[in-house]
């Protein structure tokens, strides 16, 4: 190939691929540069209703029903069943103690269950990687993107106003030209890479160590217990997190009896274990955890073990000259709270608003400069949230920071007012965004009553799930009642909220 263009995207993955569809939407020529070649092994994994909401807003914009299909539990089965996925009603945790079987007690002290939806309908997703990123692929064809996998670029020079690509593919060598690259090929990637850009760094977030695969024949961890038939949600069909001091490790399942695992380790837990030998890592990690091990115990791995060490990685800026990063090679935090599918969706609706307008730099500056704020706020939350690892009370008052947010943010969309919520986290909220910085900074350090005080004030005038509430005993169902009284708090009134969630499937 040999070609101009006005865009080159370098990763042909889920956010790759749908920028590219949404720039051919919007008139822009594109090339999509692939190194591998789909299907492929990809984590990032989990979605959530913001990340759906997101989707959906897009969908709606630029006229693509099939992608709004990909935004409910219940439509992605009904429209787009061949593309695997799995049910997540929500967020489950778990407390575990070393080398000992997992139990509780009547408070239910040592488990945190918050739904994200009434019902499976509208329940959110896990994207099984290798079929998702397969579909959108096919589509960023479908639209008209040129295509190129089996690619591996080794030039990229800037040569009057465009960039000029070459390299070899599986047919021969490869060269083209495009005004802009745009880099979508993970931390650490191309462009950082092929520039020598500058990295930079999280403060508070520590340099964890991560290693996952594939497996088939998992247990369902609710099944050995009868008290999880009264919760919420099944914890399964969820994000399943266990936690113990040290480190956490993710369970999700799709619905092609693949399950998607893996640990995320402080250094000091990840250098205890490290020998060399990735299987007799994941081993020795299990057996600090009977119960989950149970779990695992006709488990058959079906993929290599993947390791990355460190996981975090920010890049000092997220735009250059005629390059930009999208949020997930600007930076990577940690697979804790989902966030990565948001962060790369508020990136990709923010380039689209560029793009629109007819490329203006001062917009563009301002993507970079969004992008890393919302980064660097996730990360100071996920690293405080490390520090609470070994501390059930403290890590489920620090949870409530991430759930307030997000719930907020997301039914101020729905309501059509996004102004009510600025930035991800609201981290650029006048009141909440000072409130959370406290909480974070005494998190870990002050007693874990004094920590759930301090939360429990900065959450109350955004509170619309409910939360903070020591009567539910760790468990938080999606309820109307809640999201009816805090109506104030979204400038509404009961009769706007009880039309939104009638929009929005909720049977209850």
């Amino acid at each position: 190939m040999s070609a101009d263009f006005d865009v080159a995207i370098v990763g042909s993955g889920f956010a790759g691929s749908l920028m590219a569809i949404l720039a051919r939407r919007l008139g822009r020529s594109v090339v999509l540069i692939e190194r591998g070649r789909h299907p492929r092994f990809a984590i990032g994994e989990s979605s959530t209703p913001l990340s759906n909401l997101l989707l959906e807003d897009l969908a709606d914009r630029f006229d693509l029903p099939w992608l709004r299909a990909f935004s409910k539990w219940g439509t992605w089965q009904a429209i787009h069943p061949e593309v695997a996925c799995g049910l997540k009603r929500g967020f489950s945790f778990f407390h575990h103690r070393d080398g000992e079987a997992w139990s509780d007690d009547a408070d239910r002290s040592r488990q945190l269950l918050v739904a994200a939806s009434p019902n499976d309908a509208v329940a959110d997703t896990h994207w099984h990687r290798p079929d998702f990123d397969l579909f959108l692929q096919r589509k960023a064809v479908e639209a008209g993107c040129e295509y190129q996998d089996e690619t591996r670029l080794d030039h990229v020079e800037r040569d009057g106003g465009a960039w000029e690509l070459s390299g070899e593919a599986s047919g021969g060598p490869f060269r083209c030209r495009a005004r802009w690259i745009l880099d979508a090929s993970g931390p650490d990637g191309f462009l950082h890479r092929q520039l020598g850009l500058e990295a930079g760094h999280f403060q508070g977030l520590p340099a964890t160590t991560g290693i996952w695969s594939h497996f088939t024949g998992v247990h369902r961890w609710e099944t050995r217990f009868p008290e999880f038939q009264a919760a919420p949600f099944p914890p399964d069909d969820a994000a399943l997190h266990h936690l113990f001091d040290g480190g956490w490790m993710w369970v999700l399942r799709f619905n092609n009896d693949v399950t998607s695992a893996g640990f995320a380790l402080t250094p000091e837990a990840a250098a205890a274990r490290w020998n060399g030998d990735p299987e007799a890592m994941w081993n020795g990690l299990m057996e600090r955890l009977p119960s989950v091990s149970e779990a695992f115990r006709s488990a058959a791995r079906i993929q290599p073990f993947q390791r990355r060490s460190p996981l975090p990685f920010r890049s000092r800026s997220a735009t250059g000259p005629g390059w930009i990063q999208l949020p997930m090679a600007a930076g990577f935090i940690d697979p804790l709270f989902s966030t990565g599918f948001v962060l790369s969706l508020l990136g990709i609706e923010r380039l689209c608003d560029w793009m629109e307008v007819g490329e203006p730099q001062e917009k563009l500056d301002r993507y970079g400069v969004e992008t890393l704020a919302d980064l660097d706020a996730t990360a100071d939350l996920v690293g405080a949230a490390y520090r609470t690892l070994g501390d059930p009370e403290s890590f489920e008052a620090l949870s409530m920071l991430y759930f307030a947010a997000v719930s907020y943010s997301e039914c101020a969309r729905r309501l059509g007012k996004p102004g009510l919520a600025p930035g991800f986290l609201l981290r650029s909220h006048p009141r909440f965004g000072p409130d959370i910085r406290e909480c974070l900074l005494a998190a870990g350090r002050a007693p874990s009553a004094d920590l759930a005080a301090l939360v429990a004030n900065a959450v109350r005038p955004f509170n619309v799930a409910g939360l903070c509430d020591r009567s539910k005993r760790g468990w938080y169902p999606v309820s109307a009642a809640d999201l009816l009284q805090a109506a104030d708090a979204l400038e509404s009134d009961p009769d706007a909220i009880r039309a939104m969630l009638r929009r929005n499937g909720f049977d209850g």
